[in-house]
């Protein structure tokens, strides 16, 4: 068995109060480089804030590098801070937290071999003829290994770190703690929604059962389309900690951004990302909500996406994904009004918020949907669509003081709507996503 080592490697902390002190010492480099920044910035301007002596570059570099030492519900949540604030924090601190949407250390081969050892029983490599125990992927709660079963299957098997699942909930609170008493975000941002639904959907991807659950669930849902490809869930080889699928090959999605991959592969891949987003909200009702890099393959030779990962699957009543529905069609049809009034039922707005309060918000709904509302084709790798939505909630907590974090329930669903977006961009699509949704909208 391969023990090839190429990937950067560190023990998880599995105890609670390693994983808290990992955290504190985290805290102690960014007060470090803060004092470090101040004495550079002696003989500043007076006014210079106070504030951003901590929201630099390279604070941002420390934190998003302990988080991926640490992995599990650490690292996830600074993933979704790294979307939810990108529309208030400075662009360097947000680039650098979106270092952890792709990349996690993988763990030491002894620290692997005690978790497989756990899971399947002494002598577990007699299950597989062959086990690579260099990760072909690395993220916030499992790394990927592939393995051929001991009857020769091709098998790509998930391996949860040690300690994620029973930290989910001290994690979560000791960032969000932290976050809080640093200043890293803006006092009138309030993250106690984020908080709750972060552990809740933490809890739910780190068991492996109900993901294999929902990897078939998905399977058969998209049956009808075969330019979507999924995995088959292999239940012998599967655990709450471990789970076993069909390895599928393809290419990294990343290979699109290639100048030399014409543009018409990359409109296509990128519809069909927008299509099956937008299939899973209005007819499933059931979303695989972390669309990053990892989580796509494509066939080099058809063009199809292979699906991969399904631990971050979201479900939605009828009537949520209804109201999303009609604030869509609003949008497109430009009917300012009615966006408001969905914006309210959604809980986006109040219906006392000031009106000068109501009319930011409804301004930033219509920026950030720039690609549906767009006649034609939209140039995702064009646009600065992020930096004036960034630009535009930054200066509306600081402006306004009236700016509250999303619904909960949307915290998942903006993930979904800002990775797909960045994928696009990354990728150079060009989509035309009012046709793309109008036959989901009838």
């Amino acid at each position: 068995m391969s023990e090839s080592r190429t990937r950067r490697r560190s023990r998880v902390p599995t105890t609670r109060l390693g994983r808290v002190m990992r955290l504190g010492l985290t805290v102690g480099e960014m007060a470090a480089g803060s004092v470090a920044e101040a004495l550079r910035r002696l003989g500043a301007p007076a006014d210079t804030d106070a504030v951003s002596v901590l929201l630099t570059s390279a604070n941002a570099t420390r934190l998003a590098r302990r988080l991926s030492h640490l992995r599990g519900a650490a690292m996830k949540l600074g993933q979704l801070l790294s979307l939810e604030s990108e529309q208030v924090l400075p662009a360097e601190f947000a680039d650098a937290l979106a270092i952890l949407r792709d990349s996690a250390d993988a763990m030491p081969v002894p620290q692997l071999n005690r978790l497989l050892g756990r899971e399947y029983g002494k002598g577990w490599q007699a299950r597989f003829r062959s086990f690579d125990y260099e990760p072909v992927a690395a993220a916030s709660i499992g790394q990927v290994h592939r393995a051929v079963s001991s009857d020769g299957r091709e098998l790509a098997l998930k391996v949860q770190y040690p300690g994620v699942a029973r930290s989910i909930g001290s994690d979560v609170n000791n960032l969000a703690t932290m976050l809080r008493m640093a200043r890293i975000l803006p006092a009138q941002f309030d993250v106690s929604g984020i908080v709750a639904e972060a552990r809740r959907q933490l809890q739910q991807e780190a068991d492996y059962l109900q993901e294999a659950d929902y990897l078939e669930r998905f399977r058969a849902l998209v049956a009808d389309e075969p330019r979507f490809r999924v995995p088959r869930v292999h239940r012998d080889l599967s655990t709450r900690r471990i789970l076993a699928m069909d390895y599928m090959d393809g290419e990294p999605l990343a290979s699109l951004q290639d100048p030399a991959v014409p543009q018409s592969r990359r409109d296509r891949v990128g519809g069909m990302i927008y299509h099956l987003m937008f299939r899973e909200l209005f007819e499933f009702h059931v979303m695989q909500t972390d669309p990053n890099f990892a989580n796509y393959l494509v066939d080099p030779g058809s063009g199809d996406i292979v699906l991969l990962d399904f631990g971050s699957a979201m479900e939605y009543e009828a009537g949520f994904a209804e109201k999303y529905a009609r604030i869509c069609r609003a949008m497109m049809d430009d009917d300012i009004e009615e966006v408001e009034s969905i914006a309210c039922e959604i809980g986006y707005l109040n219906a006392d918020d000031p009106d000068e309060h109501t009319q930011d918000i409804v301004n930033l709904i219509l920026m950030i949907c720039e690609p549906l509302r767009h006649r034609g084709a939209y140039d995702f790798a064009a646009s600065d669509l992020t930096a004036r939505a960034r630009d535009a909630g930054v200066d509306l907590v600081f402006r306004s003081g009236h700016f509250k974090a999303p619904p909960p329930q949307t915290i998942f669903l903006h993930r979904k709507l800002v990775g797909s977006f960045l994928l696009c961009a990354r990728i150079g699509a060009r989509i035309n996503v009012r046709e793309v949704i109008e036959p989901l909208l009838r």
